[in-house]
């Protein structure tokens, strides 16, 4: 369900990419371009494997054992067409945990054979959670779908692919360790996942472009590195005690339209961990807020038939939404959204992105938000955009006001919550349904009100108490 914020002249739109595959996929006017087929990943504590594979023989540049490249060619690179999907299948080895994998773009020098990580640019394309998956039984695969017609204005740069090679990582961290005891058949087994990936595109090859200005931003670190965004460790906030970041990145040169590519994900599993709290997020672009947003799916019931090994997210029963609402942030077997920040025109120069989740607490010090951001532009014409051509206006059906004292909301539609923040972000008040909110007791000033419907929309309008 696409989700529109109106608080000003730019839209942003939050995507949840499993849901929205494209409805040209079943037809006969596509290509299917295979980049890993079947790779094996290992445990990602321990050093590089290769006993296991002939890795000089399949074309595999393996970082680590967690983390797999390979060059696009030429060849590959020429039947990108301008509708494009991403496609992951991860294959149940020896890691019955849920665990965090991602799809990366990596910008190489030309014609290395080899790069480090740490010294090229890099861009995560989606993101997904494994689901707790007995090898044993089916299904022992998961698939993972992203819509991403934006990558193929990317992969078609004429400038960018006369500067670097483009290579696709796959990156699926896993450990054997409780399988080792508790799955038959791992008993000392270091391998944790199988690794598909394909790229499946429209059959009319797209000719190369020189409209697109992309300026990459910020790359999550893997989870046992951490820095990214928390409230206790300097390199990953602005302040000591407060989970909100600044990300600076400049522009080269103006363009028509533009959006950004968000994607966090809440970690942090042991007691009061942030795996388990859903926090508000609040995104400021050049100091306005333009996204509010709560991680977490209505239910992750969908997913229930992936998860083949017993464990404590799903039960013996099903849970009703509310349970699943009132503590999951995502859904292991299911995908982490990308969220489309569209800016519309953007001047060259500097800019700056904020992260604000004022209501993190990260209990002990455990656990972080991995972030990762890239800009992406277009000198002339549109990005290529999945929003509805029918148009919806939250703002027209539901009618926000107050006396000064208390806050009414006016609608025909079905309400689900109902939120208020003050412009710190704090949350003030959250509520079922529809409802007028006593605001007698909170000082005079400007607050937000979110609003969320049964289908799936949701608005954020500003009030002013006097």
């Amino acid at each position: 369900m696409i989700k529109k914020l109106m608080l000003s002249a730019l839209a942003v739109t939050s995507l949840a990419p499993a849901a929205i595959a494209a409805d040209w996929l079943g037809d006969d006017h596509t290509v299917t371009l295979n980049v890993f087929n079947g790779a094996i990943f290992y445990d990602g504590y321990a050093g590089l494997d290769r006993n296991l594979e002939a890795d000089a023989d399949d074309g595999i540049l393996r970082h680590r054992n967690s983390l797999y490249a390979v060059p696009l060619t030429d060849e590959f690179l020429s039947q990108i067409g301008e509708k494009l999907d991403v496609s992951v299948v991860v294959e149940a080895c020896c890691d019955n945990y849920d665990r965090i994998g991602n799809v990366n773009l990596a910008l190489v020098p030309k014609g290395a054979e080899t790069y480090n990580t740490a010294d090229v640019q890099r861009l995560e394309l989606g993101r997904f959670i494994t689901p707790f998956m007995d090898m044993n039984r089916q299904p022992n695969q998961v698939p993972y779908s992203y819509w991403m017609d934006y990558l193929s204005p990317i992969l078609r740069d004429a400038n960018l692919r006369a500067e670097y090679d483009l290579w696709l990582e796959l990156e699926i961290f896993g450990v054997p360790y409780a399988a080792n005891q508790q799955i038959s058949g791992c008993a000392g087994r270091n391998d944790v996942f199988k690794g598909y990936l394909d790229f499946i595109t429209s059959d009319e090859p797209a000719p190369l472009t020189e409209n697109n200005v992309l300026v990459p931003m910020v790359m999550k670190n893997p989870e046992y590195i951490r820095n990214n965004l928390n409230n206790y460790q300097e390199a990953a906030t602005d302040e000591i005690g407060k989970t909100r970041k600044t990300y600076t990145f400049t522009v080269p040169r103006d363009v028509e339209d533009a959006q950004i590519v968000l994607i966090t994900s809440n970690h942090g599993a042991d007691v009061n961990g942030e795996e388990y709290n859903r926090r508000d997020h609040f995104v400021y672009y050049d100091g306005e807020l333009i996204l509010e947003y709560k991680p977490g799916r209505t239910s992750c019931e969908p997913f229930r038939k992936y998860n083949t090994q017993r464990n404590g997210i799903y039960g013996d029963y099903k849970r009703t939404d509310r349970g699943w609402q009132s503590f999951s942030n995502w859904c292991p077997g299911d995908v982490i959204d990308n969220r489309i920040l569209h800016l519309g025109p953007v001047t060259a120069g500097e800019h700056s992105v904020v992260i604000d989740v004022p209501d993190a607490v990260f209990y002990n010090n455990d656990g972080d938000f991995p972030v990762s951001m890239f800009f992406q532009g277009s000198i002339a014409g549109m990005l290529p955009s999945s929003i509805d051509s029918v148009e919806f206006d939250p703002t027209a059906v539901f009618t926000v006001s107050t006396d000064g004292r208390v806050i009414s909301v006016n609608t025909d539609r079905s309400v689900l919550w109902l939120e208020v923040h003050d412009m710190a972000g704090r949350c003030l008040r959250r509520q079922a349904g529809l409802g007028d909110v006593d605001a007698t007791r909170w000082a005079a000033g400007t607050y937000l009100v979110t609003i969320d419907d049964a289908d799936g929309y949701r608005t954020t309008q500003k009030v002013v108490l006097k």
